[in-house]
């Protein structure tokens, strides 16, 4: 009886897959039309079993890890394996009846048959600039169900043996403000899943269906071990943790709370989101397959983050949620705001297991968002979509880092000359807000500016968190500055929006403000190294002023820097830490 591929071959086949996913990726970024794709990067790839069980992800977007398996599901609900011809290619992108999170974000996937059998499928996933919708982008943030959120397809067939279907492209066109910018990524995205499919059944012909099987179960399984080993070297017991968004964008200013109980028990854990709020009015929903993904991106990053990103994640984990809570909505729920509560989950996870494993003790981050300016009235049409990083939390033994990308929002940030090539806008300021970091012993990192002045009319959505709810520290870390949106700033004109904001009229001339949370610090600020303190003011990132109110570190001019006054200083904590004795 064969005993199936040795450990050497599966660790060969495993790093092809992993290079064939790469490869997909590049080609999609290469050949995206948006900037979304071709700079911001928020698009990723998969190969996938006939169960659509993810054999290999190359992982710039952690979500999809849930989401892949999702749309398979769904695709089954529409179609049977035998009807899934070589040159098909199927699209998806509704999140109720597939796995895409929001309208925006469309899957393509493309059967692999080996020898007349389903082998499984070349997927890829990625935003579109507008999907239609009350807004210019598809994302408003007071949206109250999907129906305002875009053109929403269940899986349909949109290739059919290597040919466009006509009629499901002149659907999409009639649905967009950009439709050259949404059928350019999209064919994109069906090259990127035909040249996997076509690599894949390169290595088929090399090492047989059968052995590409028998690895991919071997891979799986490698991975679910490895997490259950760690798992079982935890204490058992049973953990809560929680964390907060400013609100669902319809009812402003009630914190929409995200709650998880974390079971531990020897080798297996469970992830328990049945306390978190009731489905949301506004568009901060998730849907259950993404909070899962959310689930493995912490694991893994507690665990090993070089550990492969599998189907073996998703089998190592348990998880319970309510229906009809903002994690698992029910339709017609909206749901673009997706992102930010993704984000709270995988701070409420850490939270929890901040007890049992120390690796998890973070201060929060400040969070991620996006915002959209689109074109109004007739005429060419445009958005300007950008995604929008902030500050991460202060860790034991390091300062949080400054003007990232957070959690499972990992896209990057516009540069500014695309930005100002592509689209009416002037970027006047882009910079780290001084402060911003919660101070602590690790300071949280910083969160930055990003200031516009419009060239033409436009409408702005608005899709970010943390303008309320402070980014908490840890251990004494004091929390991170909020962020905020203003336009006109400084002036007679100026208006505050909330985090959330739908279709919000600008005229040309105005200036957009965008400011992003700092992160959280970790440990008491009054324990941070004088010297740290001085090197984070003589690169600005702490003023004079705030190294003495929060660190009781005293700097002095000298010449064109600033030195530390180590007498004053040592005289200022001594003089607060009598204070907190009495």
């Amino acid at each position: 009886m064969s005993q199936g591929p040795d450990a050497i071959t599966v660790e060969v086949i495993h790093q092809s897959l992993l290079g064939v996913v790469q490869e997909m990726q590049e080609s999609l970024f290469r050949t995206g039309y948006s900037t979304i794709i071709r700079e911001s990067r928020d698009a990723s790839c998969a190969i996938m079993d006939a169960a659509g069980r993810v054999v290999a992800q190359h992982t710039v977007l952690p979500l999809h890890l849930g989401a892949f398996p999702a749309c398979v599901e769904g695709l089954y609900q529409f179609y049977q394996a035998e009807e899934l011809a070589e040159g098909d290619a199927f699209l998806v992108n509704h999140p109720y009846f597939g796995g895409s999170p929001h309208a925006p974000d469309m899957a393509v996937l493309s059967p692999i048959r080996i020898d007349g059998a389903l082998f499984g499928f070349a997927a890829s996933m990625a935003h579109k600039s507008d999907i239609g919708g009350t807004v210019p982008g598809s994302g408003s943030g007071q949206a109250r169900e999907i129906y305002h959120e875009g053109l929403h397809l269940p899986p349909v067939r949109f290739y059919q043996r290597g040919a466009p279907l006509r009629e499901i492209e002149a659907i999409i066109r009639a649905n967009s403000r950009t439709p050259d910018l949404v059928m350019g990524d999209l064919r994109g995205q069906v090259g990127a899943t035909w040249l996997g499919a076509e690599r894949v059944l390169r290595l088929a012909e090399k090492y047989g269906a059968a052995t590409l099987g028998a690895a991919a179960a071997r891979l799986f399984a490698t991975v679910e071990q490895r997490v259950r080993a760690a798992v079982a070297q935890w204490p058992d017991g049973t953990y809560e943790g929680e964390a907060f968004l400013d609100d669902d964008g319809v009812t402003v200013g009630r914190p929409i709370r995200v709650h998880v109980r974390v079971t531990i028990a020897g080798d297996r854990i469970h992830f328990d989101f049945s306390g978190s709020d009731d489905q949301a009015a506004g568009p901060v929903n998730i849907r259950p397959p993404l909070v899962r993904a959310v689930c493995c991106y912490c694991l893994k990053c507690l665990i090993d983050p070089e550990l492969p990103s599998n189907h073996g994640l998703a089998a190592a984990i348990e998880t319970t949620f309510r229906p009809r809570s903002v994690v698992c909505p029910e339709l017609p729920a909206p749901v673009n705001t997706y992102i930010p509560t993704a984000n709270a989950a995988a701070e409420a996870i850490f939270h929890a297991l901040a007890g049992p494993v120390p690796r998890a003790r973070l201060a929060e981050s400040g969070g991620t968002g996006a915002i959209a300016l689109g074109s109004r009235g007739p005429g060419r049409g445009y958005v300007q979509y950008e995604l929008l990083g902030a500050g991460f939390g202060a860790r034991a033994d390091k300062d949080g880092v400054s003007a990232t990308t957070v959690h499972v929002g990992n896209s990057a940030i516009t540069p500014i000359e695309i930005v100002e090539a592509e689209f009416p806008v002037e970027v006047r300021r882009f910079e780290l807000i001084p402060d911003s970091g919660g101070a602590g012993r690790q300071r949280g990192g910083l969160g930055f500016v990003r200031e516009y002045r419009l060239l033409a009319d436009a409408r702005l959505s608005l899709r970010t968190d943390k303008h309320d709810t402070r980014p908490r520290g840890w251990d004494g870390g004091q929390p991170g500055r909020p962020g905020a949106a203003l336009i006109n700033p400084g002036t007679a004109e100026e208006r505050r929006l909330a985090a959330r904001a739908g279709d919000v009229p600008l005229r040309a001339g105005d200036i957009l403000r965008i400011e992003r949370s700092g992160g959280g610090g970790y440990g008491p600020p009054h324990t941070r190294a004088p010297e740290a303190v001085l090197r984070d003011v003589r690169n600005g990132y702490v003023t004079p002023e705030a190294a003495r109110a929060d660190y009781g570190v005293v700097v002095v001019r000298q010449g064109h820097t600033w030195a530390l006054d180590a007498e004053a200083t040592a005289a200022l904590r001594a003089g607060r830490a009598a204070r907190r004795d009495e």
